[in-house]
C-alpha cells in the first residue's frame, strides 16, 4: 500500500493548521453523516455540543478520541483525513469497515478548542479527571466507552517541541505509549496487546521518518484516562504528534499520524501484528526534553564591563490573537547549552547581542535583537 498516495488522495483540504474549532469540523461531520452516524452525545461545560461518529459493521470495536487538550489539533486533521478513506467506498474501505466498528469523538474538548487551551472552561486538564469524573466532558468520554465497550482504545494528543528522539538530535515526531495498569508498570494481556501494536506501526513508519519515532514516559497514574482505561483491560495506544523539521503547523506531521492509523488498522486486520513484540517497543527511544525552538551559540555579552561568550535559546509560545495562533519567541535560557539541540541554530562567531532595553539577554523578554548592530533578529529569527 503507497500510505503516501493514500494521505495525498484523502488528505481533508478544508481544515489546515493549529487553529481547529468545532465550527471547523461541524460541516465535515454533517457531510460525513450519511446514514445517521453522527449524534451529539454531550456538551461542555460552556454547552457546546460533543459529538461522536460511529461507522463499521466489523465485530473489533476500535475507540478513538482527539482534543482532549483543545491546543493539541494535529491527530483531528489526521482523524479527518481516515474518516475520508473510510468514507471512499473503495476495496480498502470495506476491507476496513468490514473488520472494525470506529467510534470517534473527534474534539472532546470544544471550549478548549476555541480557547486554544489545554484544559477546558473551567480551567480543569481533561486527562486529570479520569477517577473524580468532576467536568462534564470527562463524564461524556467515560459513558461513550462503557456504552462502546471497545477493543482497543486511541488516546490522542500532540506534544510540544521540546521533545527528541534519546539523545540522536532528532525530533520526535510521533512518540507512542501503552500506558501503564498499575504502579509496578507490569505487562498483561491487555497491555502486551497495545505494545505488540505499536511495535507494528513503529516498524512501517521507520520507512518513512527514520529515527523521528520516541516512547512515551510510561509512569502510572491513574487519573490520565489512558492508564485508566488500561488498568480496566482495555488495549490502550497514546499517540504524541510532535515536530517535524520546519513544520509548526503540523502538515508533516499530520501525515505521519495518518499513516499510524492506517498502519495499525491494517495489521490488526491481516492479524499481521508480532506475537511478543516488548523487546521492540522498549527499542523505541524514549522521549526526552532536550530541544529549543531557537538556539543562540558563541554570543558575546558585555556583563559589568566584561566581555564573554555564551549561549542561550528562544521558546515559543503559540498565542491566540484575532482567530490566528501566533508564534511569539521568549527568551527561556541563558548559559551552557550542552547536550541542547535547537531546531534552528545560530553561530554567532562572537558578535555582540544589544537589544532595545540593553546588552543581555534575559529569561522571559521578547527574541528581539541585534548582533554586531548589523544583524536585527526579530521574533527570533534574521529580519530579512
Amino acid at each position: 500500500m503507497n500510505l503516501e498516495q493514500l494521505f495525498k488522495q484523502f488528505k481533508e483540504p478544508s481544515i489546515k493548521g493549529r487553529y481547529i474549532t468545532l465550527e471547523s469540523i461541524e460541516p465535515l461531520l454533517l457531510k460525513l453523516n450519511t446514514d445517521n452516524q453522527l449524534k451529539i452525545i454531550g456538551k461542555s461545560v460552556l454547552e457546546k455540543p460533543i459529538y461522536q461518529y460511529q461507522i463499521g459493521r466489523g465485530k473489533t470495536k476500535i475507540f478513538l478520541w482527539s482534543q482532549m487538550h483543545g491546543n493539541e489539533s494535529t491527530t483531528t486533521k489526521a482523524l479527518f483525513d481516515f474518516l475520508n478513506v473510510i468514507n471512499s467506498d473503495s476495496e480498502f474501505a470495506n476491507q476496513l469497515l468490514n473488520a472494525f466498528t470506529f467510534c470517534c469523538i473527534p474534539i472532546l474538548n470544544p471550549d478548549g478548542a476555541t480557547l486554544y487551551t489545554r484544559e477546558n472552561a473551567n480551567k480543569i486538564d481533561l486527562n486529570r479527571d479520569s477517577q473524580n469524573l468532576t467536568q462534564p466532558e470527562s463524564i461524556v468520554l467515560r459513558h461513550a466507552f462503557e456504552t462502546f465497550k471497545p477493543h482497543y482504545c486511541y488516546n490522542l494528543h500532540d506534544q510540544r517541541t521540546i521533545f527528541g528522539v534519546g539523545d540522536t538530535g532528532k525530533p520526535a515526531t510521533l512518540s507512542f505509549l501503552a500506558p501503564a495498569y498499575n504502579e509496578e508498570r507490569e505487562v498483561n494481556e491487555s497491555r502486551l496487546k497495545a505494545i505488540n501494536l505499536i511495535a507494528g506501526i513503529n516498524e512501517v513508519l521507520q520507512y518513512y521518518i527514520p529515527g523521528q519515532i520516541g516512547r512515551f514516559d510510561d509512569s502510572f497514574n491513574i487519573n490520565c484516562i489512558g492508564d485508566t482505561f488500561q488498568y480496566l483491560g482495555v488495549p490502550t495506544l497514546l499517540f504524541e504528534a510532535g515536530h517535524f523539521q520546519n513544520d509548526y503547523l503540523r502538515e508533516e506531521t499530520r501525515k505521519y499520524v495518518f499513516m499510524a492509523l492506517i498502519s495499525g488498522f491494517t495489521l490488526l486486520c491481516e492479524n499481521d501484528i508480532v506475537s511478543n513484540g516488548i523487546n521492540k517497543y522498549l527499542n523505541i527511544s524514549q522521549n526526552k526534553a532536550i530541544f529549543y525552538d531557537l538556539m543562540y551559540k558563541n554570543v558575546k555579552i558585555n556583563y559589568d564591563g566584561i566581555e564573554i561568550i555564551t549561549n542561550f535559546a528562544s521558546q515559543y509560545k503559540e498565542e491566540l490573537v484575532d482567530g490566528q495562533i501566533c508564534f511569539n519567541a521568549y527568551i527561556i535560557q541563558v548559559g551552557d547549552l550542552e547536550n541542547y539541540f535547537g531546531h534552528f541554530v545560530y553561530d554567532a562567531k562572537g558578535a555582540l547581542y544589544t537589544d532595545d532595553f540593553g546588552n543581555l539577554p534575559k529569561v522571559n523578554q521578547k527574541a528581539n535583537f541585534y548582533l554586531d548592530s548589523t544583524k536585527e533578529f526579530v521574533n527570533g529569527l534574521i529580519k530579512s
